[in-house]
């Protein structure tokens, strides 16, 4: 009986001695460096590398900053789009992308150590709890701010944090402090930076990138023209880097009509996926002009190419970025994120408007500050055509792929401003100050004129507002013995639309800018 019943019992005794031997072999094997035990999947060299320095080397390492290190390596040897996005940073690209945060809703500028208030969003968290322009933040949650050299990333999370959170502030007005408790509520961030009729018919909507909102921010500025009188529509797409694919995709389809293919992608893992127009359009008929330059990319250039291609708009400016990938963003679980191309865009009569980046980031980048200083002209734009890539419209227009949209009507870049006093000038934020400081001890200028355009063209900068800005340049170690006629009437220029930006937000700023801007002049010469 003894002997029958250790036959029945053995085989589990055994059985249960060898599960409890694999699970302790396994945990032995995650507490070791180098081979695994019992191991069922060989180590990559990137794996071993990082556990033998975790393990062996000398000096204590930040294993963490390493790997980040490391990832940022590899996808340097894939394409200047595939990039790595630290847990530190995804919240405020995130941000971008969604087109809100959450915030107190102010604009800040850091001068001389102090955070100034240069604009409050009306009805904005700040707004409501009494924040006015011309405030000068001192304190924020107990972290003093005054006085200390604190950078704007630093700031920005400070002030930013989850919604219905409260901000303690302590601020300086008029030589008085005064304490202000602040509720953090959402803060949409516009893609649309300003639209309005410049003349009886032909409207302008500027679009600064494209985020899960653009679409309808865009839309609600074209209603509106609409209603205003619009026929004629001037869009601006000059320094916009791009974003949401899609969104792009919506805009394209209030152009064109019918099903129409607006654009494909298509990548070794990622099948061919057509684009098409689905609905009727709030503008298929009327003329059309897009302004582009070197800054405009992706989802710009993914808009233009398909207008461009159905001959449905005129493009004007300079030759656009050339980014011809489409990434796909894959969450980590590091809390950070991998932003990685899995595919090539074609517009709709299959050009790819990849530049080259076979010499590796650095000069890919290199190249695009090499056409606005060495190669600025309209002969930029017609070298290196290579006639494998020729594409015909429907018009029979020429067209070609690689290396970005080639605008229809060419128009120079003001390279004037490119020499070190100007560059000095702007890189210190000197104009920028200076306009903040006039608008708050001349309060009533706004009250003189009905709108940013008005006010380009007519106010003067008189001697004694030249005199002021002088002693501007000089608190700022900006030696003004160097500067030059032309350069005078840049930064003349350049004084009234920071005003009119500070007055008007925005909005007035591109009404200023544009009535003395050279693509805008030929935008309207060729939609008359």
């Amino acid at each position: 009986m003894k002997n029958q019943k250790t036959q029945v019992w053995l085989p589990l005794i055994l059985s249960l001695a060898m599960i409890a031997g694999i699970f302790i072999g396994f945990k032995m094997r995650d507490g070791m460096s180098g081979r695994k035990f019992f191991a069922l999947e060989k180590q990559s060299p990137i794996q071993e590398i990082m556990s033998l320095i975790k393990n062996k080397y000398v000096d204590e390492v930040n294993i963490n900053n390493l790997a980040d290190t490391a990832i940022e390596a590899m996808l340097h040897k894939l394409d200047p789009h595939s990039t790595y996005i630290p847990a530190n940073e995804l919240e405020d690209i995130n941000d971008g992308i969604n087109g809100s945060f959450y915030g107190i809703g102010i604009e800040f500028e850091i001068y001389k150590d102090t955070l100034n208030v240069i604009h409050v969003i009306k009805d904005g968290p700040g707004a409501k709890a009494g924040l006015i322009t011309g405030d000068k933040i001192i304190k924020a949650n107990d972290v003093s701010i005054a006085g200390k050299k604190i950078g704007t990333d630093s700031i920005r999370s400070l002030l930013r944090g989850n919604r219905g959170s409260k901000l303690e502030v302590d601020i300086l007005r008029n030589s008085k402090i005064l304490h202000m408790p602040i509720t953090r509520n959402i803060i949409s961030i516009s893609s649309v930076d300003a639209f309005y009729m410049m003349d009886k018919s032909t409207g302008y909507i500027r679009i600064d990138k494209f985020s899960t909102q653009t679409y309808h921010d865009f839309m609600g500025a074209l209603v509106e023209l609409k209603k205003q009188g619009l026929q004629k529509l001037i869009l601006d797409l000059r320094d916009n880097g791009g974003g949401v694919l899609d969104e792009a995709i919506e805009i394209a389809d209030e152009f064109l009509d019918g099903d129409k293919l607006i654009t494909y992608t298509e990548g070794k893992h990622s099948p061919k996926k057509e684009f098409r127009c689905r609905r009727l359009g709030q503008f298929e008929k009327g003329k059309l002009v897009i302004m582009c330059n070197e800054g405009s990319a992706s989802a710009s250039e993914v808009l233009m190419g398909a207008l461009q291609d159905w001959d449905r708009a005129t493009i004007i400016g300079r030759r656009s970025f050339g980014k011809g990938l489409v990434q796909e963003q894959y969450d980590l679980s590091n809390n950070a994120a991998l932003r990685l191309t899995i595919a090539r865009y074609y517009t709709p009569i299959g050009r790819s408007i990849q530049r080259s980046y076979a010499n590796g980031s650095a000069a890919y980048y290199e190249e695009i500050e090499g056409r606005i200083i060495t190669d600025n002209s309209a002969k930029m734009d017609s070298l290196n055509n290579d006639t494998s890539k020729l594409f015909t419209t429907p018009s029979g227009k020429k067209l070609y792929g690689g290396g970005g949209i080639r605008p229809d009507y060419f128009v120079a870049a003001d390279t004037s401003s490119l020499n070190d006093i100007m560059i000095k000038i702007f890189s210190k934020g000197t104009i920028n100050h200076f306009a903040f400081q006039y608008v708050l001890e001349n309060k009533n200028i706004s009250s003189r004129y009905k709108t940013a355009i008005e006010f380009a063209n007519t106010f003067e900068l008189n001697d004694v507002i030249l005199q002021q800005f002088n002693q501007s340049m000089l608190e700022d170690s900006i030696d003004i013995k160097q500067i030059k006629k032309e350069d005078q009437l840049i930064i003349n220029q350049t004084i009234k639309t920071a005003i009119a930006r500070q007055i008007w937000d925005k909005q007035g700023y591109f009404e200023a800018l544009n009535s003395n801007d050279e693509t805008v002049k030929k935008a309207l010469e060729i939609i008359k």
